[in-house]
């Protein structure tokens, strides 16, 4: 004890000398952190009636300070909250390894304000041969509520729990590097990186053999077709051969080993009768199930020429590598059925991908005095984004671009049933609004809960250079004009298709002149970000429409999209990016 103990201890009541020797007696008594802290906690709280109590440890790696025990914090606060050295009231204490008392926290700009209510805290370093090694801090929430003789208290305590901190790390370092190399030592994990069956079974018997110098092995897995036990490998005085054995439940050691979960090991094979003779120089046998979550998956079954060759160390060892060698066969199993139904999938993806390609209408050949272009980037293999043309006649097109709610699948899906009910009534020729509330209701008597589409649609007409236009929750289109040069997103609102059955449609006309350009866009151009997580941004979009306007729709629509992918910086494609380009002649 320092001088400086010695002084305060001197100078406290007899009472709370009495709770600090208890306390001193618990931190002494175990190496259990976990209990010491708590202990700690009930024993400080009769000296000091706080309202939060934390101890928090410095991870040396992150220089952070981390909880590890707490009353009055949330579970959600104990296990995510950090505080860097240096920061907070905690990290202050901690950077300069002095005692921090704040009679109100609100005149300290260094608090972190994490619970509404404190207005005072104290903050003791715990320090473990002048190194922090963590952070005491108790909180209240009446003003100036903590005093110096409570502070010298937590000073006290605070260099006794330093040690018994560093004590307990100790000590769970050496049981945990204890356990992990008889873990090694014994297991063999090298079992569990295999994911190829056949290879593992072929590993499985070297694994054995450096366990066991055995002569015979044969390793029996559980076929469920036959409800027996069929012979995957057997490697007989070094070399493999072709196993054709079939054992059931109860038929010889093998299946005693199967039927019971438990080893079955023979010193003399011939005075056991349950014992089938395969190999006649065969004189003591040891069978071990593999179990996987109470199931036996299969059977290690060795045999040796020599009597009683087999021992109890012997099936204890080989217990412990049969458990980890089961675990590494399902985890092989599951891969190759994960790998085989990937495959499956993939084709089947790709399938949907192409049905999907199909769906989408070229751009119309026809000359409706506009240029147009149309662009999907997928963020995954089917997309629930679509755009889709529709004739009216020699001088009337209709096009329109729209966005399923979700992602894969489900939405690609869904965007295939929208186009064939939006194809159904397009002989009708309707204008955008009444396109948009008949395609609603039709929508709307499929409703599947939790799904909806955003769509924009417009029609053009070549002789009047009119367009009307009208949108569905869709991103609000761009349009610029080529007598000004700027470029300004129309302000088109709506409701999403397939929520209310009973929804108008408000319609823009707007007359257009040669250069002038729409862009219909899905928000996966806009809300892309970058590593920063800074969006795209409609301002970006419209000026890069303004800085191409010279170009073709085609150039417009690769320079959006190039522009976008190289603004992300390799970013992954999270939302599908779908564009319409529409420019006058």
């Amino acid at each position: 004890m320092s001088n400086v103990e010695t002084k305060l201890t001197q100078e406290l009541p007899e009472s709370v000398l009495a709770t600090l020797a208890e306390i001193g007696e618990e931190i002494n008594a175990s190496l259990n952190l976990d209990r010491v802290l708590s202990k700690m906690a009930t024993l400080i709280k009769r000296l000091i009636d706080y309202e939060i109590f934390t101890v928090m440890l410095l991870d040396e790696r992150s220089q952070m300070l981390v909880n590890r025990f707490a009353v009055g914090y949330s579970q959600e606060m104990m296990e995510n909250w950090r505080i860097p050295i240096g920061q907070g009231i905690s990290g202050a204490a901690a950077a300069s390894r002095q005692p921090i008392l704040v009679g109100d926290v609100r005149n300290d700009s260094r608090y972190i304000n994490t619970i509404d209510g404190v207005r005072s805290e104290l903050a003791v370093p715990l320090l473990f041969k002048k190194q922090v090694v963590g952070v005491i801090d108790i909180q209240s929430s009446r003003v100036d509520y903590f005093t110096s003789e409570q502070q010298e208290i937590l000073v006290l305590l605070g260099s006794r729990l330093a040690t018994a901190i560093e004590n307990a790390r100790l000590f769970e370092r050496a049981r945990s590097q204890a356990d992990t190399l008889l873990l090694l030592h014994e297991v063999g994990r090298e079992a569990s990186s295999i994911l190829d069956v056949e290879a593992l079974l072929r590993r499985a018997a070297e694994l054995v053999k450096r366990v066991i110098d055995y002569q015979i092995i044969s390793i029996m897995l559980y076929d469920s077709a036959t409800n027996l036990f069929l012979q995957r490998l057997a490697v007989k005085y070094g070399q493999s051969m072709q196993g054709k054995l079939a054992v059931g439940f109860s038929e010889g050691i093998i299946g005693a080993a199967a039927s019971t979960g438990l080893p079955v090991r023979v010193p003399d094979v011939t005075k056991e009768p349950r014992y089938r003779m395969l190999n006649p120089e065969t004189r003591s046998e040891l069978a071990i199930p593999m179990t996987h979550k109470g199931r036996v998956i299969g059977i290690l079954d060795l045999e040796s020429p020599q009597l009683n060759y087999f021992t109890e160390d012997h099936v204890q060892a080989l217990s412990i590598l049969a458990a980890q060698l089961a675990i590494a066969l399902e985890n092989a199993r599951l891969y190759e059925k994960v790998a085989h139904d990937e495959a499956r999938m993939e084709r089947e993806l790709q399938a949907a991908q192409r049905m999907q390609g199909g769906l989408l209408r070229p751009v119309p050949a026809e000359d409706f005095g506009i240029d147009l272009a149309a662009r999907i980037v997928s963020a995954r293999e089917v997309c629930g984004d679509l755009y889709d043309f529709l004739r009216y006649g020699p001088t009337r097109v209709g096009f329109g671009l729209g966005d399923v709610s979700g992602k894969g699948s489900a939405a690609a899906l869904y965007g295939a049933v929208a186009i064939g009910i939006l194809r159904s009534i397009a002989p009708q020729k309707l204008l955008p609004a009444e396109l948009l509330r008949q395609l609603n209701q039709l929508i709307c008597e499929r409703r599947i809960e939790g799904r909806f589409m955003t769509f924009c649609f417009a029609t053009w007409r070549k002789p009047t250079r009119k367009l009307r236009v009208a949108n569905a929750g869709q991103t609000q289109p761009m349009l610029y004009r080529n007598g000004n040069g700027h470029c300004e997103q129309l302000k088109l609102v709506g409701f999403p298709l397939g929520i209310y059955d009973d929804v108008t449609y408000e319609e823009w006309v707007l007359n257009l002149d040669p250069g002038d350009i729409l862009v219909f866009q899905s928000d996966g151009l806009s809300e892309a970000t970058d590593p920063d997580g800074n969006f795209y941004g409609i301002p970006r979009i419209a000026s890069l429409i303004e800085q191409s306007a010279t170009l073709t729709s085609d150039q417009i629509a690769d320079r959006l999209l190039s522009d976008v992918q190289e603004f992300t910086r390799g970013n992954a494609i999270n939302d599908d990016r779908t564009l319409v380009v529409m420019k006058v002649k």
